[in-house]
């Protein structure tokens, strides 16, 4: 199966040569990897250079999109600018962050469990921080959620959904509409990946409104949105994200921000959050 691999970088220099090393070093090479270059400042670019001079499956393109570097557009942008310099030939095509240290069998085994069975459509393991001495795993969301620094997806799956939706949410939608069309989620959690930059350093208070209004344009209505509100925030240990992802979601809602899915797709979005829901409960 051909591995195509896309990663969109903003001033990464610190660790993307550890990502592409670690890359490099897999038991099963990806056939391409593209580092879509979105006008980083420091030397990102330079490194990246470094490694396709060296390994012809390693590219660099340099996007010339504008705005405010925050998660969710920007970062899928860069995604679809990178996917568009490739060809289409891939069976798996996956989407990495710049700031991860691969375990070097990553690849063969998400290309194995995609052989293992034609119903799953998108593959991953897990992201884990250094603290204290270890590393643990980043524990920011289920067990049955693949973050969004670590998406691959079968060709099938991944156009079917109709490719990665620049917006905050991206990396819940693609799975809710995965799991609409009857794909299957596959986490495996003997692959721990080193994640050298924790999720949210980076991100504004205008970020954080963001999640809100992601919960409103994917249509979980408010009483899921509510409990999706605090359980996000109990798990980064901030009350106060909770009032921010709730008056997102009314910022989006009198705002009229448009929908990420259909109707029917929000109907069964919401019926699914309710059965795992109750899942997890009895």
């Amino acid at each position: 199966m051909k591995v195509y691999i896309v990663i969109p970088a903003y001033n990464e220099a610190e660790f993307i040569g550890d990502t592409l090393q670690s890359l490099v070093d897999q038991t099963l090479r990806a056939d391409k990897i593209v580092v879509a270059n979105d006008r980083s400042t420091d030397e990102t670019a330079k490194i990246v250079k470094k490694y396709a001079e060296r390994y012809d499956f390693i590219s660099l393109i340099t996007t010339t999109q504008q705005g405010e570097h925050s998660p969710g557009s920007k970062v899928i942008k860069a995604f679809n600018e990178g996917l568009k310099s490739l060809d289409d030939q891939y069976d798996i095509i996956c989407k990495f962050d710049a700031d991860l240290i691969f375990p070097s069998n990553y690849i063969e085994k998400i290309v194995s469990h995609f052989k293992s069975d034609q119903n799953i459509g998108m593959v991953g393991g897990f992201c884990s921080i250094y603290s204290e001495g270890f590393w643990n795993i980043e524990n920011l969301t289920g067990k049955d959620h693949i973050r969004g620094a670590i998406k691959a997806y079968i060709k099938e799956c991944f156009l079917q959904i109709g490719s990665l939706k620049p917006a905050m949410g991206w990396d819940t939608v693609d799975e809710l509409l995965a799991q609409f069309h009857g794909w299957k989620i596959k986490t495996d959690s003997s692959l721990l990946v080193k994640h050298l930059k924790p999720t949210g350093a980076t991100y504004t208070a205008t970020s954080k409104y963001k999640q809100g209004k992601a919960f409103y344009r994917l249509r979980y209505g408010l009483p899921i949105t509510v409990i999706a509100s605090a359980k996000l925030a109990a798990l980064k240990k901030s009350p106060n994200l909770f009032f921010d992802y709730i008056s997102g979601y009314y910022k989006a809602k009198k705002e009229k921000q448009p929908f990420l899915v259909s109707e029917e797709e929000g109907r069964f979005i919401r019926n699914l959050r309710w059965k795992k829901m109750r899942e997890k409960l009895f």
